[in-house]
């Protein structure tokens, strides 16, 4: 090959609708229930992975939910009960029959039982429960003695445990000879002779190895140990920061009790990130698309009533100016560029403070230094839109103080919506309030009525 050649990189290809259920092959499952066809609306179902059934009946309406489960009905899979969004989890349970309730819940982990019974009532949580066998029933009823969002809730009891004085050989006869395994398992849990766990051994190191080989030399170097009563938000967070793909959970005993995975704590991170943004925008934790109009209007009601009284607060220190802005009409045309402008480096700021407290960067060690580095960026930037805007102001109004002006309030805003953003999270942790939740509203208050003071204020000063 000559220098002058170059291999070009294939291009990634992007589809809008990669890995979603097409609109036709959704037309084509509700003509199928359109014509009480069975067959045919059990042919195309077939191929579906569970979550694309579970997408499915989230997205079409509730008539046409009921007659779909109501025909597919022996075939339904508990599968799909578990990817599907707790606000319909409860309306698709009841309209399934006891029969094919059973059938569906049966092949359950323990933990997607637990999963499935949380946010159902006590008569449909009973039916469940009496699906089940004996002995999965009390495993199940002991995970729901555990703290709601603990590790306790979280695991699975099913555990694929060996004594630590076995070898290799021992370990495969005795996965061989088990009748009631895991379908998925990762590792092999080392146990003393009181239960407790001492380490992880891997499937691909007991396979590799030979049959002489003490399982005590393959154990993992990275080996952490889930309190069953540990919050499972730290839980999901020790998975992550340190690549754990399967830990044991003990009891207060120390004992072993159950197993949490990867998917487990994947599934509860992805809740705390989306939890996080929703309340960033004062939404309800709860929401979501197949929502009623009237559950959704009371669960937005509460935020936008303290977005007003925020608002009011804002007005009540333009009100205190109502005489310059009478004189400096110009004064309120450029007024809410200021406070935009502090409100949206505010939100910019306190985005990065609430994901770096949920995932613990953010901490004694270093939150001088993130202050002091928001404040210089609120200060950087705000140099650089004070010259557009006071060029802006000059221009537009012919006055080169009301363009000083501008200017100076446009540096003191950012500055503030820096320190503000980043300090009001911190703050707010500190007082045990969730700053997901409050930190906006405080931000917002803090930009705007800094903002009106700052420009109005050296208005008055310079202009009058």
């Amino acid at each position: 090959m000559s220098d002058d050649q170059t291999i070009e990189a294939p291009e990634i290809e992007e589809t809008e609708d990669a890995y979603s259920l097409g609109r036709k092959a959704v037309a084509q499952i509700l003509f199928a229930v359109d014509r009480d066809d069975r067959d045919q609306l059990v042919e195309l179902m077939e191929p579906l992975h569970p979550a694309d059934i579970a997408d499915l009946l989230e997205q079409i309406n509730a008539f046409d939910r009921m007659r779909l489960i109501k025909l597919y009905d022996k075939e339904f899979d508990g599968d799909i009960l578990s990817e599907l969004d707790e606000s319909i989890r409860e309306e698709v349970i009841s309209l399934l029959s006891p029969q094919v309730l059973a059938d569906a819940v049966r092949d359950l982990d323990s933990d997607d039982v637990v999963d499935l019974l949380e946010d159902l009532d006590q008569p449909q949580q009973d039916a469940i429960l009496d699906a089940l066998k004996d002995s999965d029933r009390v495993a199940v009823q002991q995970s729901m003695t555990y703290p709601e969002y603990s590790a306790g809730r979280l695991m699975q009891r099913e555990v694929v445990m060996s004594p630590e004085h076995w070898n290799v050989g021992e370990a495969i006869d005795y996965l061989r000879n088990s009748d009631d395994l895991p379908e998925q398992f990762y590792h092999i849990v080392l146990v003393d002779p009181r239960l407790r766990p001492v380490g992880n051994v891997t499937l691909g190191k007991l396979m590799g190895s030979r049959r002489e080989v003490m399982l005590q030399s393959l154990v993992e170097e990275t080996f952490h140990i889930i309190p069953a009563t540990q919050y499972e938000g730290d839980v999901a967070y020790a998975f992550n920061q340190y690549h754990l793909i399967s830990a044991p959970v003990v009891d207060e005993n120390e004992r072993l009790v159950g197993v949490i995975t990867i998917d487990d704590a994947m599934a509860v991170l992805d809740e705390e990130h989306e939890e996080d943004v929703l309340r960033l925008a004062g939404v309800d934790s709860e929401s979501s698309l197949s929502d009623r109009v009237r559950e959704t209007t009371k669960r937005r009601f509460p935020w936008l009533f303290v977005n007003l009284v925020t608002a009011i607060l804002a007005s009540l220190v333009i009100a205190q100016f109502e005489d310059a802005i009478a004189t400096i009409v110009a004064l309120a045309v450029l007024m809410p560029i200021v406070a935009s402008m502090g409100g949206n480096a505010g939100t910019q700021s306190l985005t990065v403070a609430v994901r770096a407290l949920a995932t613990k960067d953010l901490t004694r060690s270093n939150v001088w230094r993130v202050i002091r580095r928001e404040v210089m960026v609120g200060l950087i930037n705000g140099l650089a839109f004070a010259v557009i805007m006071g060029t802006v102001g000059y221009i537009w109004f012919g006055s080169l103080e009301l363009g000083g002006v501008i200017a100076a309030a446009m540096v003191i805003n950012l500055v503030v919506a820096g320190l503000a953003g980043t300090g009001i999270p911190i703050v707010l942790e500190k007082l045990g309030i969730d700053p997901a939740l409050a930190s906006g509203a405080f931000v917002t208050t803090v930009t705007d009525v800094v903002g009106f003071f700052a420009f109005l204020g050296l208005a008055v000063v310079v202009l009058l």
